[in-house]
């Protein structure tokens, strides 16, 4: 039988300071940024646990027993402040990806029915980190340890209109979308890259980096825009949210130098998205 997966969410309001005590002040902003500031999070934290449902209770596992384990867990991160008070994090900093691998390791240990299959961390809304069991299906061909998904928004004007279609056909294809007007919306972007956590800094990717990319390539060059008359890439394609996924897929993975693109997910309206693997 196929396995079935459960997911059960919890908070900890946490305090920490990214930064190596052989580093200097200078040395640990350059690594880190604000991270090597004190700062604090309310993390969520959502535990994904897979399994077959057994016949004789109908549950792949007591969610009671999942909702334990993850108390017993997070007791030690709830009101905590990760450097002074985590005995993991005493000799290292405490980078949010190495507070998922200690919380999947800790974990580990006290699930003792089905297969932890990913432990996932919103640092907050827009930002999110993920490890999963090697070969998951939850993230099919990852091979990183870690996965980080960094959310924006950018506000675009544009106009469904195909050069190579006469004007009734894009009347009839396109609806209210071919205004010769146009419309616009509020895009919500997603960009999920992978990439395995650095023993020396304890970082996947450089946080400020992927930013700094993504806001230069994509967000800051689309905002308050028309996407047909501003933006180059657009000249000879329909802005359909299709082509925009694919198009910041291809800008992106110019662009990142370090962690892998894996996903792009584009919305275009609180009941439409998009979502784009390469």
């Amino acid at each position: 039988m196929s396995a079935v997966y459960l997911t059960k969410r919890a908070e900890v309001a946490v305090a920490h300071q990214c930064l190596r005590d052989d580093w200097n002040a200078l040395q640990n902003e350059a690594v880190y940024g604000l991270e090597s500031r004190p700062h604090g999070h309310n993390y969520l934290i959502e535990v994904t646990v897979a399994g077959e449902v057994r016949p004789e209770s109908g549950m792949v596992v007591n969610i009671k027993d999942v909702k334990a384990a993850m108390g017993a867990v997070l007791a030690d991160y709830d009101h905590r402040n990760l450097n002074g008070d985590h005995p993991a994090f005493a000799r290292q900093a405490p980078t949010t990806e190495r507070v998922v691998q200690q919380m999947w390791a800790d974990l580990q240990g006290r699930l003792t029915d089905g297969t932890l299959e990913r432990v996932r961390l919103f640092e907050n809304e827009d930002t999110w980190y993920e490890a999963h069991r090697p070969g998951s299906p939850l993230a099919p061909g990852v091979k990183a340890s870690m996965l980080i998904t960094r959310r924006y928004t950018f506000s675009a004007a544009h106009r469904l209109h195909a050069p190579s279609l006469s004007e009734q056909e894009n009347r009839d294809l396109f609806r209210d979308c071919n205004n010769p007007n146009g419309h616009g919306h509020n895009y919500t972007l997603e960009v999920t890259v992978g990439g395995d956590v650095d023993p020396q800094t304890g970082l996947a990717t450089d946080h400020r980096g992927l930013d700094e990319t993504i806001r230069k390539a994509v967000v800051d060059r689309y905002n308050f825009r028309n996407l047909n008359g501003e933006v180059p890439e657009f000249a000879d394609q329909v802005t359909t949210s299709e082509n925009i996924v694919r198009t910041i897929w291809q800008t992106l993975e110019r662009q990142l130098g370090d962690g892998t693109l894996y996903r792009i997910r584009l919305g275009e309206t609180r009941d439409n998205y998009f979502e784009y693997y390469g």
